[in-house]
């Protein structure tokens, strides 16, 4: 028997949704075929069999939550009873075999009981030494903010788990690291955790001024509900907008571009050069995110970071655009790397590439990393303004609305010219209200010229 373990998913993933399985209790599979689909706050992956045989037990339904490190498969392949064991990770360039054995160890299921205790280490020369902890488990440390030596190891010989950094960042003291990003995965804390509701409100009160929790109340009594768990994309969108909304004093500034003459440029190449595959699919986006780029260039405190524990602006010499895509299952942030570098039709073509694989839920996860400025689109559904959330920690968002024919006064006439509504959110602590003004106004000259945006971009 072979006991599958759910492996390392990466980027610090802790758990994953099943959403398929591809085979049943004693169906034969053979090595590498598709045994589940488990989806992340990433992307939807397809986990194949690490051995060929007979499946003896299928560690959870449709809809379950697994950890990493659990049991999601038994595979009888003829073999003599075997311990359990984690499925093997691939060790990056640069970790040693031994490095590759603890992160297979951390995720190994542990038997209950108390666990030896291991202090940070006093050792006999008198040196501190750090906890014994796997590269994958320290890895989501930082990115949780977590000091790993302050955290009680529940593993063999004291080594700390996954699931100790976890509990120490949802229970223990907040120390914010310059490695720490907001994107964690750190299971929600909720009131059937070790702290009552009251509690949970008290510390929650503590912490920010003249905030007031109360339970919700029992919509059941009122009338007949439906109840969805909070899970995968949607708990991440969740998570990252309380986080730009409580960390970022957010402004907006509003304004108009005349697409008129651009849409009219577009249109004609499209029908033109419909065959080329960064001009079939040319959309209003990507000659935006071109304007951007150039705006960016020109007033760089927007496609920067702060670091507020530093007191540190971060200013990015690289353009990573990105632009949210609905999948169904909540906002992914497909990023366009290098735009700079990029001519329009390569832009349109990787936009149509990426959206599509974020629809599919197959988008890999590098493709939404190092984002330096977001672009949110509601043109298509319409709306004729917004007011987005920043794509914390970017410090600005753009929001398009739909593109309306609109009476103008143009030269003491009034026309009818094509209109896009723009609407720029930033963080107030790097930028003020004349910089977001001239940034926009930039942005407008530019889109209301095709001739010049080529020529400047």
């Amino acid at each position: 028997m072979y006991t599958f373990l759910l492996p390392d998913l990466g980027e610090g993933i802790a758990e994953g949704e099943i959403l398929k399985w591809h085979v049943e209790p004693g169906q034969e599979v053979g090595e590498d075929a598709p045994l589940l689909d488990v989806e992340t706050d990433k992307a939807a992956v397809t986990i194949p069999s690490p051995r060929a045989g007979k499946v003896a037990e299928m560690g959870g339904k449709v809809g379950d939550v697994v950890n990493v490190g659990e049991m999601i498969a038994v595979i009888d392949d003829g073999r003599a009873a075997e311990a359990t064991q984690a499925a093997e990770a691939v060790a990056t360039p640069g970790e040693s075999a031994a490095e590759d054995a603890d992160t297979r160890a951390a995720t190994a299921p542990q038997r209950p009981g108390p666990a030896p205790q291991a202090e940070p280490v006093a050792a006999t020369d008198g040196k501190r030494r750090p906890r014994p902890a796997a590269p994958a488990t320290r890895r989501l440390a930082r990115e949780l903010g977590v000091d790993i030596n302050a955290v009680e190891g529940s593993g063999p010989a004291g080594r700390v788990t996954p699931e100790d950094v976890h509990r120490f960042a949802a229970e223990g003291p907040f120390a914010p690291t310059a490695e720490a990003d907001a994107d964690t995965h750190a299971p929600a804390k909720t009131v059937d955790d070790d702290q009552s509701f009251a509690e949970f409100a008290a510390h929650a009160a503590s912490t920010i001024p003249f905030l007031e929790l109360e339970p919700l109340p029992d919509f059941a009594a009122d009338g007949p509900v439906e109840i969805e768990p909070l899970r995968s994309i949607r708990r991440k969108v969740a998570r990252k907008m309380v986080t730009s909304m409580a960390l970022v004093p957010h402004v907006a500034h509003m304004d108009d571009a005349d697409v008129t003459a651009l849409e009219e440029f577009r249109l004609s190449q499209r029908a033109e050069r419909g065959d080329d595959p960064g001009i079939g699919k040319l959309t209003l986006m990507s000659f935006v995110i071109k304007a951007v780029t150039a705006g960016l260039r020109a007033a760089p405190s927007f496609n920067a970071s702060l670091d507020p524990f530093k007191e540190e602006i971060v200013y990015k010499k690289y353009y990573n655009i990105g632009f949210a895509a609905d999948t169904g299952r909540g906002l992914v942030v497909p990023v366009i790397q290098g735009t700079d570098r990029k001519s329009i039709r390569e832009i349109s073509a990787e936009i149509a590439e990426k959206a599509g694989l974020a629809r599919e839920g197959t988008l890999p996860a590098e493709d939404m990393r190092g984002g330096t400025f977001t672009i949110t689109n509601v043109g298509p559904l319409g709306g004729t303004a917004m007011l987005p959330t920043i794509n914390y920690p970017e410090v600005a968002i753009l929001g398009m609305g739909k593109v309306q024919e609109k009476p103008v006064v143009r030269d003491g006439e009034i026309v009818i010219r094509k209109i896009l509504p723009l609407t720029l959110a930033f963080d107030h602590r790097i930028a003020d209200g004349a910089d977001a003004a001239r940034f926009v106004g930039e942005l407008i000259r530019q889109l209301s010229d095709p001739n010049l945006l080529l020529l400047e971009t």
